[in-house]
C-alpha cells in the first residue's frame, strides 16, 4: 500500500469558527445560465440544491462547523448524520433566496450575513471552506473582509491564481496541459481530438470524424453530470456526410452553451471494463502550503451515456501497476497546479482503453461526486479504508416505480442492511432530500466485493417492494 500523510488531521481546538457554503451550482453557473430550456435550468439548479445534505458528510471531521446550505436539511437526517459521526456542535444555516449563486444569496441576505459576522466573534476571524471556489465565493470572502473580518481559505487558491479553477477544471484547459506535458509525463494521454469555438465547425468536424471511426465524443468546456457531453456510437447517425453534419448540428443548437463556450471533439474509446470498472479515478488535495496528498484511487460508476453515478473504492480495483501508473500521473498534474497556485482538491478522471492505454478525459478542481465518500470511509473505517473494506456508492438511484419516501420510512425499511459501527458494515444514507424526487444516494462499505455487492442488492430488493 502506497503510504501517504494524512489528509484528514485530527480535531483541534481553534479560535476561529469553520464555516462551510455548499455551492454546487456555482461551479458550473456559466453553463447552468447558457441551458436554453428553462424547465432544464430549473431542475439543474434544483438537483444540485437537494444534493446539499450530502455535502454533510464531506466535512465529517468538523467538530464545530456552521454549514450554509441552499435548501433547508431535513432535522430527521441531520440527526441521523450527527448520530453515525458523533457530531456535536453543528449549525445549519439557509438564506431566505435561493438563485443557484448562494455565496450572492448570503451576502445579500443581510441577517445572515451579519451572523456571519457574529461568528467571527471577538477575534474577527473565520475559517470559509466550499464545493468549489466560484467567483461569487471569492466575491463573498472580500465582503467579508471588508468587514474586518480575516478570512482563511485553507482550500482555495488566492484570487490571483482563481484562473486556474475554471482552466484546469476545464477540458480545453486540461486538454492544453496534456499537449504540453507529453514529452515531461508520458502516461499523460489524452484521446485525439481538437477544440473549436462554434457549433457550425464542430458539426463539420465531429460529422468527418463519426464516419471515418465509427464514433465520436463532443463536449461541453464545463459541463455537468453528464449534461454537455454527446457520446455518438456506430448505428447513432447517418453515415453521409452531409446528413451527418446536419444530425449533429441539430443536435448542437438545442442548447444555447454549445455556440457560447469551447468545443472539444474526440475520438470514441473502446473501453475495457475489466481495468478499473473502465473508468479509473484519482483524487488528491493540494494544501495551502503547496504539499500535494493523495487521498484515495477508486473506479467511477458510469452510464452508457457517460452520465457519473457513483464510485467504488477498494485496493483490488485495480493492479499495483496501474495503481502506481495513476497515482504517479496524478501527482505530476497536481504539481503542474500547484506551481500555477491552484490550491483545493482535483481529481483526474480516466478511461481505460482495449488498447492497452489509458487516457485522461477530465479533471475536476473541486470537491468531487467521490470527496463524501471517501471522507465517510476515513471518519467510519479508519485511515487505512482502502484495505480494510470495499466501498460502493450512488448519487441519484431511482427509487422502483417513481415511489417517494420519507426518511423515517426509508430508514426502517432499511434496518437489516445499515451500517453497523461494529461490524463495519452496511448501508449509509447520503441524502434525504433526494427521496423527495425519487432517488437515493447510498454508501455501501463491506468486507469485500461480494460482499458489498450482496448488501447493495439486498437493499435494493427491500426498496423494490415500496409502494
Amino acid at each position: 500500500m502506497l503510504e501517504k500523510e494524512d489528509p484528514i488531521p485530527a480535531p483541534h481546538k481553534k479560535a476561529e469558527k469553520t464555516v462551510y457554503i455548499c455551492n454546487l451550482s456555482e461551479d458550473v453557473w456559466p453553463f447552468i445560465e447558457a441551458i436554453t430550456d428553462p424547465e432544464k435550468k430549473r431542475i439543474e439548479i434544483v438537483e444540485n440544491a437537494s444534493l446539499s445534505d450530502r455535502d454533510l458528510l464531506t466535512t465529517s471531521e468538523e467538530s464545530d462547523l456552521v454549514f450554509i446550505s441552499p435548501k433547508p436539511l431535513q432535522e430527521d437526517f441531520v440527526e441521523y448524520y450527527k448520530d453515525l459521526f458523533g457530531i456535536r456542535k453543528l449549525e445549519i444555516l439557509v438564506p431566505k433566496n435561493h438563485s443557484g449563486e448562494i455565496c450572492k444569496d448570503i451576502y445579500e441576505d443581510k441577517a445572515l450575513f451579519d451572523q456571519l459576522i457574529e461568528h467571527a466573534n471577538h477575534v474577527k476571524k473565520l475559517t470559509l471552506l466550499s464545493y468549489s471556489t466560484s467567483p461569487q465565493f471569492l466575491v463573498l470572502v472580500n465582503q467579508l473582509r471588508d468587514r474586518g473580518i480575516t478570512v482563511y481559505t485553507p482550500e482555495s487558491p488566492e484570487e490571483e491564481d482563481a484562473w486556474t479553477v475554471n482552466f484546469y477544471g476545464s477540458k480545453s484547459g486540461i486538454r492544453q496541459l496534456a499537449q504540453q506535458s507529453v514529452a515531461d509525463e508520458p502516461d499523460f494521454l489524452m484521446s485525439d481530438g481538437v477544440i473549436c469555438v462554434n457549433i457550425v465547425d464542430a458539426a463539420k468536424i465531429a460529422a468527418k470524424k463519426y464516419i471515418k471511426e465509427d464514433g465520436v465524443v463532443i463536449k461541453t468546456n464545463k459541463g455537468h453530470s453528464g449534461a454537455g457531453v454527446l457520446i455518438l456510437r456506430p448505428g447513432d447517425l447517418p453515415i453521409d456526410y452531409k446528413a451527418c453534419e446536419k444530425a449533429i448540428y441539430d443536435l448542437l443548437k438545442q442548447d444555447a452553451y454549445w455556440d457560447k463556450f469551447p468545443i472539444v471533439i474526440e475520438g470514441l474509446i473502446n473501453v475495457n471494463y475489466a481495468v478499473g470498472g473502465g473508468f479509473p479515478n484519482v483524487e488528491f488535495k493540494i494544501n495551502k502550503s503547496g504539499r500535494i496528498d493523495f487521498l484515495y484511487y477508486c473506479g467511477l460508476r458510469v452510464t452508457k451515456n457517460g452520465v457519473f453515478q457513483g464510485v467504488e473504492i477498494n485496493e483490488d480495483v485495480m493492479n499495483d501497476r496501474l495503481m502506481t501508473r495513476i497515482i504517479d500521473m496524478g501527482f505530476f498534474i497536481g504539481e503542474q497546479y500547484a506551481a500555477n497556485g491552484y490550491r483545493g482538491y482535483y481529481d483526474v478522471d480516466l478511461v481505460a482503453a482495449k488498447n492497452g492505454e489509458l487516457y485522461v478525459s477530465e479533471s475536476n478542481t473541486r470537491r468531487t461526486g467521490g470527496t463524501h465518500v471517501y471522507k465517510t470511509a476515513f471518519k467510519l473505517i479508519g485511515k487505512d479504508f482502502l484495505n480494510d473494506t470495499y466501498v460502493l456508492s450512488d448519487n441519484t438511484w431511482k427509487l422502483p416505480n417513481g415511489v417517494k419516501v420519507s426518511l423515517s420510512k426509508l430508514l426502517e425499511v432499511l434496518k437489516p442492511v445499515l451500517f453497523d459501527k461494529k461490524t463495519k458494515e452496511g448501508l449509509v444514507v447520503a441524502s434525504a432530500n433526494m427521496l423527495e424526487q425519487g432517488q437515493l444516494a447510498y454508501i455501501v462499505f463491506g468486507q469485500n466485493e461480494k460482499n458489498a455487492l450482496e448488501i447493495e442488492a439486498k437493499a435494493q430488493k427491500i426498496l423494490a417492494k415500496l409502494s
